[in-house]
């Protein structure tokens, strides 16, 4: 049965399976009842990533006990709400598979009451995002993403929640980094209010539901707290923005156990991955918050368990088997690692880049060169430990289907895209430069110096290239301001994704069509499918001074 036609069965499966658990509510014993009956109780995730299966391996809970967790408290007689604050539908391969369209039968399942969108919901494009949307038996809610050609929010903006003794309104938002952390092709069609816009629609989103007599008022926000994104971090719209009560954080994969208070909000955030579950309880008076990584007292739904796995069983039948072995562990983390500095993972894969290009230029007779490769360490998604390398692994890694292109720049051009993308350097970001046939250096004593912002971008143009970064060589030789260079990038980069736009106004590109993850497979079948002692460590390609 082909990749399509698995999809479809399972999606019609789905919808069976998902009544056969719609009621699901675990018994509420003596010792673990609370006095919750007409209290709101709002149950939030964040940055789920696909991370449906409960493996106790791994510590995350799984949708099973988000499923089991909403029917305890909705026995108890509270005011339940399941909420979601985005980059639900992207992340291992039991819903990259799919497009993401199986996190939404997932959600659909577990009884999810709204839900903002993350960056990552993108990823497929706007099309498998319309089919999500389409499929969700809850509002997505994103106030701020605004349709180009009506001038209205694109999907949802709020929902007002009417219980018997209060009334609840959520409204969402959504980062405007999305413009730039999915493919700019894939946005092309929304805008993202931003800064004062932002601040403004949220405070029109609170007005709006005071207006409709809620007695509480919710924001599910896909922002974070991170300092790359300061002017459009949820602690920045509540500093500008007056009744919200709760705002349910997510993006910056930051775990606050009780929460914190700023302005009058609450701000709650789960970390990732479902390792934990947030629980908030206003008692119409006072709001409470804590994290929850331990259900003993409740359990899973058995049913939600089994029905994750009709869809896991077809993920791991499409991707058994190794496609190679590395002797060395091969480091992906976030930070340290492919977003800080160079890695080992960063090298192999940069060189896999300029590997396929330059094979594809050499079949193709186009009298071509490859000078170098970059690789951004946000595509990076995971390490690979030492041994046999499943292609599961491999397709966790690198699970973005992208491409692998190349642009031609000068050398005048190469530099601003390495400043730009060393910007946060030392601290954490998905632009970060892994690079091979290319070797720099970045002074992070020298401050970033910034120049006019990028347009359709929350990003910045270098004021002045060369002050934070310098390269030694490309190619092998040494580096020429005014020389041209031919560089290996993924289609993402080259469309001017994260701080690459630069790249998307070089007058040669040229998409090989060869995916990273295909590409990456290629290139280790040109090491006899064996990862060896050259990168056992990284190369030394970028000094960081400190």
């Amino acid at each position: 049965m082909n990749k399509f036609f698995k999809r479809l069965a399972v999606g019609i499966l789905s919808l069976a399976m998902v009544a056969g658990i719609a009621a699901y509510t675990p018994a509420v014993t003596a010792e673990a009842k609370d006095d919750l009956a007409g209290k709101l109780v709002v149950i939030h995730t964040n940055d789920m990533h696909g991370h449906y299966e409960k493996i106790e391996e791994e510590g995350g809970l799984g949708m099973s006990s988000v499923k089991a967790l909403k029917g305890y408290y909705e026995r108890q007689g509270a005011n339940v709400l399941l909420l979601d604050a985005g980059d639900f539908s992207q992340g291992t391969n039991l819903v990259n598979y799919y497009k993401g369209l199986d996190s939404i039968y997932f959600m659909n399942a577990a009884g999810y009451d709204a839900a903002s969108l993350g960056n990552h919901e993108f990823d497929f494009g706007f099309d498998a995002l319309q089919e999500m949307a389409a499929a969700a038996d809850f509002p997505i809610l994103d106030a701020n993403i605004i349709n180009k050609e009506t001038g209205k929010p694109y999907f949802g903006d709020n929902k007002v929640f009417a219980f018997g003794n209060m009334t609840v309104g959520v409204f969402g938002l959504d980062t405007p980094e999305t413009q730039t952390k999915a493919s700019p092709k894939n946005v092309k069609d929304v805008t993202f209010l931003d800064n004062e816009e932002l601040y403004a629609c949220a405070q029109a989103q609170v007005d709006a539901l005071k207006a409709a007599g809620c007695d509480y008022i919710i924001c599910i926000g896909h922002l974070g707290v991170d300092e790359e994104s300061v002017g459009r971090r949820s602690v920045d719209v509540v500093a500008q923005v007056t009744g919200i009560d709760l705002f349910v954080d997510g993006h910056s994969h930051t775990r606050i156990d009780g929460g914190f208070d700023f302005n009058g909000t609450k701000i709650v955030s789960t970390g990732s991955y479902l390792e934990k579950i947030g629980v908030v309880i206003y008692d119409g008076e006072k709001t409470t918050a804590r994290l929850i990584d331990d259900l003993y007292y409740i359990g899973g739904c058995p049913d939600m368990d089994a029905f994750v796995k009709t869809f896991a069983d077809v993920v791991n039948e499409a991707y058994a088997g190794t496609f190679a072995t590395t002797i060395s562990r091969l480091d992906g983390s976030r930070a340290p690692g492919v977003r800080t500095e160079e890695t080992n993972l960063g090298d192999f894969s940069a060189d896999a880049y300029k590997y396929i290009a330059q094979t594809y230029v050499d079949e193709n007779d186009m009298n071509m060169t490859i000078d170098g490769a970059i690789q951004n360490g946000g595509g990076i998604r995971a390490s690979i430990e030492p041994g046999d390398i499943s292609m599961d692994t491999l397709y966790t890694v690198f699970p973005y289907g992208n491409t692998i292109s190349i642009v031609t720049l000068t050398g005048e051009e190469l530099l601003e895209a390495l400043e730009a993308s060393c910007f946060a350097c030392p601290d954490a970001l998905g632009g970060f430069p892994q690079v091979s046939g290319i070797v720099f250096t970045i002074d992070t004593t020298v401050p970033y110096a910034q120049g006019a912002q990028y347009p359709d971008s929350t990003y910045y143009a270098p004021a002045n290239p060369g002050s934070r970064v310098t390269i030694k060589s490309v190619g092998g030789k040494e580096f020429d301001l005014k020389a041209t260079y031919n560089i290996a990038v993924n289609n993402f980069m080259a469309d001017g994704g994260d701080t690459y736009y630069v790249l998307s106004e070089a007058e040669n590109v040229i998409d090989t069509g060869v995916v990273d993850a295909e590409g990456l497979i290629s290139y280790v079948n040109s090491l006899n499918g064996v990862i060896g002692e050259e990168y056992a460590a990284s190369r030394g390609n970028i000094t960081i001074i400190r």
